[in-house]
């Protein structure tokens, strides 16, 4: 029988980047510091899990919907920037770089892990460009196989619209992720996009 600090310990070893030595660590943490960390957090969960929301429109997440991204009235609407997940739009947020609206996919194309066009959110997005309100789609997916794959598979579906198509320069390491770039090679690479 497992007691409820091993079911702590476990469940924060799955989270990424944290194996079970760390979430050992991290448990222990919690336990000497309960009233200044543990309840605070028990607490902050409690409330995520009661109040996130999806976007209806993009796709990211946030306690309200749409988010606060999509109704920014300070952000032009009329440039779509493409990423795979949130985590993607996360960080090119961080570079302040980009000031237009986003369309989170959910992932990739990928033949091997029998991800298929309708599983991502792909037919919102056409639909969002056949409005003919979208002056330019940039697609950020990752330089992957995948990333590319989805970005070409993108490209195709969007090149009857009167919408200029661009794609994130990749400076980035081939096999990178957003998610893991510093904020100075994210904002150069999204300076550099071309057109596809």
């Amino acid at each position: 029988m497992h007691s409820d600090l091993d079911n702590l310990i476990n469940l924060l070893g799955k989270l990424p980047g944290l194996g079970k030595r760390s979430a050992r660590r991290a448990v222990l943490h919690l336990v000497k510091n309960r009233e200044s960390l543990l309840l605070p957090l028990s607490d902050a969960l409690n409330k995520t899990i009661h109040n996130i929301k999806i976007c209806e429109l993009c796709g990211n997440v946030d306690d309200i919907s749409p988010c606060r991204i999509c109704t920014d009235t300070r952000r032009p609407n009329d440039k779509i920037c493409v990423i795979e997940d949130v985590a993607d739009l996360w960080a090119i947020e961080r570079s302040n770089i980009f000031n237009g609206i986003y369309h989170v996919l959910g992932g990739t194309l990928s033949a091997l892990d029998g991800r298929r066009p309708e599983d991502l959110n792909i037919e919102k997005l056409v639909v969002k460009v056949a409005s003919g309100n979208i002056v330019e789609v940039i697609l950020a997916t990752s330089a992957t196989v995948e990333g590319q794959t989805t970005a070409h598979y993108i490209t195709e579906r969007l090149k009857d619209f009167n919408t200029q198509i661009s794609q994130i320069a990749h400076g980035i390491p081939i096999g990178g992720e957003l998610d893991y770039l510093d904020d100075g090679t994210l904002g150069a690479a999204l300076k550099a996009r071309k057109i596809v």
